[in-house]
């Protein structure tokens, strides 16, 4: 039943969502939960109800689109967004607010850090107004709620935490003055006359999206995505979809691991600022809706990267720092091919790097080569047991193959040494 075209064409026209970008399996997994939940026997009885009850139309949605994202995923994207955000008002003469826009906003990580980015960099309410938007009402809802696991703190650096947050229960939850400056509702960006009277935005944040369009609905996509950024606005995109945009009339700014292309000529912001946080070792192409990577439930998503700070060159070895640095800025740009060309010369002249093993896994993983992407993140394993992007894009790979126990080890693992390393930070 599960497995009927319908439901694929349904989610194409809903969301946009093409089939082969996931794979049909978390779909008909969906489907079937649904099919269970409304008692439905057969396929066309499923199909009915589907398609005679929005909100069974939106519970299927729902369903597909179990959200993952945590708080500072990118850290340079903030660091830019900062340091970009102060040229912006002085180009405008501080006449009005920086508009902000984040989509899809998933339950609120990002549209929350952006507002924290700023005000770390010492941004006024005043001065900036960040918009989240989502398909999902369930996922917006969350965000409104403002109460945060311990799933959305990752990495070693969350000192963002003490000065945004309180403990609450189990969780966290987030400072009024940062809920104050963020606007949630729910908005479907397939919608050609999404926010079409609204005036355009300075930066726009749309991460890990486009790669599950066809091409058909990523140009789609994108040209609305032109429309909302002002001419002389930012646009911030996942790592994987860079060629993408280089293809239809956009230009990188030139920031390493910024993600973020504009519609005219390159940036140069200079130096990045001091003051900004820069949390969380970050994965690259994960995506921002289909079902999620890590801790319970731990449901794998098709793709996982992460652009970390290259930290594996001996000091004084400028040819491999410039080598690591090269990776990169290629899989920065979506130029996959020559990343990995790029990871073979360094290895091919330097000693083993687990940063270089944890990039070609990274590249292996965005061209499903599962099997592959598994076997360097274990290299990278096997040289720093203690690189936490490795294990948890391993523990990912190893749920999708059904290795629960396996995936759950290496969560662990990674929490140990999160909490040893926060130990750490407070002596």
């Amino acid at each position: 039943m599960s497995g009927d075209q319908r439901f694929f064409d349904f989610l194409k026209e809903r969301i946009g969502l093409d089939v082969t970008s996931v794979g049909p399996a978390i779909i008909e997994r969906a489907v079937r939960q649904r099919s269970a939940a409304s008692q439905a026997q057969t396929a066309d009885e499923y199909w009915r109800t589907l398609q005679g009850s929005s909100d069974e139309q939106q519970a299927l949605i729902e369903a597909v689109i179990v959200p993952e994202t945590w708080f500072f995923r990118y850290p340079e994207s903030f660091a830019t967004l900062a340091k970009l955000a102060t040229r912006r008002l002085a180009e405008i003469n501080h006449m009005r607010a920086l508009r902000i826009l984040s989509l899809p906003c998933s339950t609120g990580e990002e549209p929350y850090s952006i507002a924290m980015a700023l005000l770390d960099a010492g941004f006024k309410p005043h001065q900036f107004k960040v918009e989240g938007m989502d398909v999902s009402p369930m996922s917006v809802e969350k965000a409104r709620r403002a109460l945060f696991g311990k799933n959305s703190f990752r990495g070693q650096d969350i000192a963002f935490r003490d000065r945004y947050f309180t403990a609450e229960n189990d969780g966290y939850r987030l400072s009024g003055r940062v809920l104050e400056q963020v606007l949630l509702q729910v908005g479907n960006l397939l919608d050609p006359a999404l926010l079409a009277n609204e005036p355009p935005y300075d930066f726009v944040f749309c991460r890990n999206l486009l790669i599950y369009f066809d091409l058909a609905t990523q140009k789609q996509v994108i040209e609305v995505l032109k429309r909302l950024t002002h001419v002389d606005g930012v646009l911030f995109i996942g790592p994987a979809e860079g060629s993408l945009l280089g293809r239809l009339g956009m230009r990188s700014i030139g920031i390493a691991q910024s993600f973020a292309f504009s519609r005219q000529r390159a940036v140069n912001p200079g130096p990045l600022p001091t003051f900004v946080a820069t949390p969380t070792p970050t994965p690259m192409p994960l995506p921002p809706q289909v079902r999620s990577v890590v801790p319970p439930p731990l449901i794998r998503r098709p793709f996982a990267s992460v652009a970390r700070t290259p930290q594996t060159a001996k000091p004084g070895n400028t040819d491999a720092a410039t080598l690591l640095a090269n990776i990169a800025a290629l899989a920065d740009e979506g130029k996959s091919a020559q990343a990995r060309t790029a990871c073979e010369i360094y290895l091919h002249n330097h000693e083993p790097a687990a940063q270089v093993f944890y990039w070609l896994g990274l590249l292996s993983d965005v061209a499903g080569s599962v099997l592959e992407a598994q076997g360097f993140y274990r290299k990278a394993l096997y040289l720093e047991p203690q690189h936490p992007d490795a294990l948890m894009h391993l523990a990912a790979l190893l749920q999708s193959q059904g290795d629960t126990v396996g995936a759950r080890r290496l969560q662990d693992r990674a929490a140990r040494i999160e909490r040893a390393a926060d130990s750490e930070r407070k002596r």
